[in-house]
């Protein structure tokens, strides 16, 4: 490398580290700032701009947190208290980034539940958060079943794309809460020390383990990541990753969302459709995971 390309390299670099560092300390500037708070705000700024853009759907900022209401109230209609796991079992599309908001805004935390496990190893993920409550998808109902010999308090079950006649469905369950933002009564007090979500290891080296995430580190992965990309406004970026994982579901999806930006979700990555989906969504971004050569 010549020395104007390496010297452009380094002011890059440097670059992005000091707007990283800037926006991340304007998050520890605000310790009652929290993800679910920041979503209202872009909601009432960029309402009708997309948000997340799935395989046959899109959502617009004003319905990604609108939709989140509904999830909240019907979070508090359960009496699912601050500080309580609502695990969360679903392969990538908006609606788990819209439940996960949902759950969390009511103060909750969603435990997000690796979709290859099944049987034992799911137990012992749910056995270990002990939510009274999961969300699962229709296509993991049969992977969950699977796990229900092993629980130790098996929680209730709400089914994401089940039949409508079905009394475990989501969709019918959310019909009766409304959108609207949610009235001071029905608010929790939220601080960045309080839990946001349980994201689990890969269980390599045994059975997974809960990592507890709180809100900070949420809304400073968001925006530290944010920052030193540069993301604008109209960035769009490309996330095949699992939304279980952090740099799946935190990471890239808070890279584009904390500046206006949309999300572009597929359901796992796929090398023949890799480029295609990047030009077909007009994409400036994606995000990965391994070591450049």
């Amino acid at each position: 490398m010549g020395l104007f390309a390496r010297l452009k390299s380094d002011f890059l670099y440097v670059s992005g580290v000091l707007r990283a560092l800037r926006r991340v300390t304007r998050v520890a500037k605000d310790p009652e700032l929290t993800f679910p708070a920041v979503m209202e705000g872009l909601a009432a700024r960029f309402t009708n701009r997309v948000a997340l853009i799935g395989e046959g759907e899109q959502l617009t900022y004003g319905e990604y947190n609108a939709r989140a209401n509904s999830y909240a109230r019907w979070a508090l209609a359960n009496d699912i208290a601050k500080g309580e796991a609502v695990a969360l079992l679903m392969h990538n599309r908006p609606e788990y980034l819209v439940a996960w908001l949902g759950v969390t805004r009511a103060g909750a935390v969603c435990a997000l539940l690796n979709t290859h496990l099944a049987a034992a190893a799911l137990a012992h993920c749910l056995n270990i958060v002990a939510p009274k409550h999961i969300i699962v998808g229709a296509d993991l109902v049969d992977a969950l079943e699977t796990a229900r010999p092993h629980l130790e308090n098996p929680p209730k079950i709400w089914i994401c794309g089940a039949d409508g006649e079905d009394p475990r469905s989501m969709e019918s369950a959310l019909e009766s809460f409304s959108r609207a933002p949610l009235e001071a009564g029905e608010r929790r007090a939220l601080s960045q020390d309080d839990p946001c979500l349980f994201i689990f290891t890969s269980g390599t080296t045994g059975l997974p383990k809960a990592a507890n995430v709180n809100h900070y580190r949420v809304l400073a992965i968001m925006n530290g990541f944010s920052g030193a990309t540069n993301a604008r406004a109209d960035d769009r970026i490309y996330v095949c990753l699992p939304l279980y994982h952090t740099s799946g579901g935190v990471l890239a999806p808070g890279t584009a969302l904390t500046v206006g930006g949309s999300v572009v979700i597929r359901n796992g990555f796929s090398a023949s459709a890799f480029w295609s989906d990047l030009v077909r969504h007009e994409c400036t971004m994606f995000q990965y995971i391994g070591e450049m050569c």
